[in-house]
């Protein structure tokens, strides 16, 4: 690693401005005299909309306007949000119902923005969303996860958002009715609120015919097209920045309404407008996560060979298409689709479905962590009814060594790979010889413990190009403009720590500059564990640009030839020559000499191939049978993420997944009445992983370096939350099996377990 970087486990060093309240976030820094602005939402999940008048509220103490959509369509905007489509299994796309930015005659979930109001204060904008007379014809809400129902869409009968379809559906068929042993299970993965630390916000301000949007999000290039579109402007009259994110995890991954509308409301008021959620006004109006159902099945043959997969999964979409639902439970959940297992013969079918719900988006890897939770708990459940360890099966099924590279069955190029080895590296640090006496020692308190096991494997998404630009400043500091986008991974350190690595450059001197589109001309955000991977190899070709650019001139300082000059991470020496300079040194020499074009450097890169983290994670719960209460008592990770740059970033990167994951597997799940009411809209109703709730995670890594990037590295962004959830269900699961539950979903709330106990009594009664 050496000539890649010195993975050192150095401190971030954001985190002091973070943890002395020093952080920019864009409710600290929107303009002095910004006025508030306020949505009124839906208070029904579906309706349709008798009575909308706004004319009281406008003359309300200290309100500036009030929009409605027909507002932003007579003003000539384009006032709707996009979404992806995928096909459909005769090749037709799937629905693209028009979402607009305020309801339009109807209202399709509670927390639909349907108007909005720009005042002095939040008070007065509040007392005067109280004025508007709102009125509603109530219709039915289609709450349930499947076909028909009260219809949503026109553009969509029976609720089908879209019927996909991957693999050879004949030939998988084929192999089940050949196959010496079939198991079968009904995998639920319930929906989550993503509540990042910090809710969505934003502001808006013009300057004569130019917008400057600000919006806490994970990118600057994707809201900049979008307010471009919308208001119909040119590129150059739209700045967007991304000031300090608390939190993103995807969800803050696409462009809202809300940064959208009050980009129009400043420009209709003349003045600045800022808006920010609230906490269950986030939890009303955010992207929700999961929310689908699976069933899976596979095919063994009587060597416990898995000769095929097939799995037929319900995801709900929410009200509307957001902007990468469709993709998210279809294309991408396809794309880890048979993990680690060298199975050639596959079938996954998705039906999309529309609800009175919130819409459904990216949370913490976006179908990756979906496609191996349902693999996951199948194979722990295979192992179990075929007689052999969930350890053995693996080991049977592993891609072998020698197949890489591999091609997957739908049609993922995995570069390198040995899981074995990192599976043998977790029997040993996870102690799982140590099980059985923690086991025993768990009865004898009158507890059940369990151990769950999950091998996983992600595809490392989004645009694998990326640009990195290196200034010299005159006051002797460096800039790297970056286009990815930092909302609490750590980016400033690790950015400058790794130009330190490749140019000697103290990280002190060094500023890293993110999240405006007018600074920086083009970036692909933060997402899908791209960031360090693409970002870093621009930054590798930037310096050798820099070195390249650097050396003709240093040679005619040195007296020398060109290629007699070389650099050494820290110098550029050349034989013969007592001319030594470092980086700052050369470019301190060739300012004085008025080589401008010294002083700015600029590559833009693309990855040949995506690189493929994987690893195993181990859970180890309690329950208490009188009571459902399941603790987790252990727990362990060996990743493979590469090459490490900081370690220390890394580890907390799986720490913050394995969180989010468990959180999801324990309690945290999202409730709608009938009507479409939602009931889990505070911290009161919706549980949260707190630190009682987590054990010190025990992490590791065996690394096999990536061949799909000059680094070797593996992106970990979503490593932790990928494993977390299958591991935590396999490990309950296995503390109830020996009390007859046979079917045991997310989450496991102690009232849940406590049902299943109960239930599973009655039945063996």
């Amino acid at each position: 690693m050496e000539k890649f970087g010195k993975s050192q486990s150095v401190k971030r060093v954001e985190d002091t401005r973070f943890l002395t309240g020093e952080g920019r976030y864009v409710d600290d820094i929107a303009p002095k005299g910004a006025l508030q602005a306020f949505f009124l939402r839906s208070p029904v999940a579906h309706g349709d909309i008798t009575e909308l008048d706004v004319a009281d509220a406008c003359e309300a103490e200290g309100v500036a306007c009030v929009l409605t959509q027909a507002d932003l369509v007579a003003a000539g905007l384009e006032a709707n949000l996009p979404g992806t489509q995928v096909k459909n299994r005769d090749g037709s796309m799937g629905a693209s119902p028009e979402r607009p930015l305020l309801a339009n005659g109807r209202v399709r979930y509670v927390g639909e923005p349907v108007a909005v109001i720009v005042a002095e204060t939040l008070d007065q904008a509040r007392d005067a969303a109280e004025m508007i007379l709102f009125d509603y014809e109530e219709r039915p809400a289609h709450m349930g996860l499947a076909r028909g129902g009260e219809q949503l869409h026109g553009e969509a009968p029976d609720n089908l958002a879209f019927d996909w379809g991957l693999g050879d559906e004949a030939a998988t068929d084929a192999a089940f009715a050949e196959a010496a042993h079939v198991v079968s299970l009904e995998v639920g993965d319930n929906r989550i609120i993503v509540n990042s630390m910090e809710p969505r916000g934003a502001y808006a301000e013009w300057d004569g015919d130019k917008v400057h949007v600000a919006n806490n999000g994970q990118g600057v290039w994707g809201p900049k097209g979008q307010v471009a579109r919308v208001l119909k402007l040119d590129d150059a009259n739209v700045r967007v920045t991304n000031p300090d994110t608390g939190g993103g995890f995807g969800m803050k991954g696409m462009i809202y309404q809300e940064p959208l509308v009050i980009a129009h409301a400043a420009r209709v008021v003349g003045k600045p407008v800022r808006w920010m959620a609230e906490r269950t006004e986030a939890m009303l109006s955010d992207n929700a996560g999961r929310d689908l159902t699976s069933h899976v099945e596979m095919a063994f043959d009587e060597n416990l060979k898995a000769t095929a997969y097939r799995v037929k999964t319900t995801a709900n979409m929410g009200a509307y298409n957001s902007q990468f639902a469709q993709a998210i439970q279809t294309t991408l959940f396809s794309r880890v689709l048979m993990g680690v297992y060298d199975v050639q013969t596959t079938w996954l079918q998705v039906d999309g479905i529309y609800t009175n719900t919130t819409p459904v988006d990216a949370y913490r890897g976006a179908g990756r962590p979906e496609a191996i939770y349902a693999l996951e708990r199948l194979m722990d459940r295979a192992a179990r009814e075929l007689g052999v360890s969930g350890w053995e099966l693996r080991r049977r099924n592993f891609i072998p060594n020698a197949a890489f590279p591999y091609k997957s069955a739908t049609d993922e190029t995995y570069d390198v790979g040995d899981f074995d080895r990192v599976l043998s590296r977790m029997e040993a640090y996870g102690d799982v010889e140590g099980f059985a006496a923690r086991k025993a020692a768990s009865a004898a308190a009158g507890k059940l413990r369990g151990a769950g096991l999950c091998y996983y494997i992600e595809s490392i998404l989004g645009d694998p190009s990326e640009s990195a630009r290196v200034e010299f400043n005159e006051d002797g500091t460096v800039s790297i403009y970056v286009g990815t986008q930092s909302n609490g991974q750590g980016h400033e350190t690790v950015y400058a720590q790794f130009l330190s690595d490749q140019t000697g450059i103290s990280t002190e001197l060094i500023e890293v500059v993110q999240g405006d589109s007018d600074r920086i001309k083009q970036g692909g955000g933060t997402g899908g564990s791209r960031s360090v991977t693409v970002q870093n190899t621009a930054t590798l070709a930037t310096v050798e640009t820099m070195i390249k650019a650097f050396t003709p001139y240093l040679a005619e300082k040195m007296g020398v030839d060109a290629e007699d000059v070389t650099f050494d991470d820290e110098q550029f020496r050349a034989e013969g020559s007592n001319l030594h300079p470092t980086f700052l040194e050369a470019a301190e020499m060739a300012r004085a000499d008025g080589r401008t074009d010294l002083m700015v450097h600029e590559e833009r890169t693309t990855l040949p191939a995506r690189s493929f983290p994987n690893g195993a994670h181990l859970a180890e719960v309690e329950v208490d049978p009188e009571t459902g209460q399941v603790t987790l008592e252990r727990y362990t990770v060996v990743d493979d993420f590469g090459n490490l740059i900081n370690p220390m970033l890394a580890e907390g990167q799986v720490h913050g997944g394995v969180a989010q994951g468990i959180g999801q597997a324990l309690m945290e799940h999202v409730v709608y009445d009938e009507e479409g009411q939602l009931l889990t809209a505070t911290f009161m109703d919706y549980a949260m992983p707190r630190a009682s709730d987590v054990p010190m995670i025990g992490f590791t890594t065996e690394a096999v370096p990536s061949t799909a990037n000059i680094m070797g590295m593996k992106g970990c962004g979503e490593a932790g939350t990928v494993g977390a959830m299958a591991a935590a269900a396999n490990a309950v699961q296995d503390a109830l099996w020996e009390r007859g539950v046979r079917q045991a979903d997310m989450p496991f709330t102690p009232h849940r377990v406590w049902q299943m106990l109960n239930e599973a009594q009655d039945t063996a009664a």
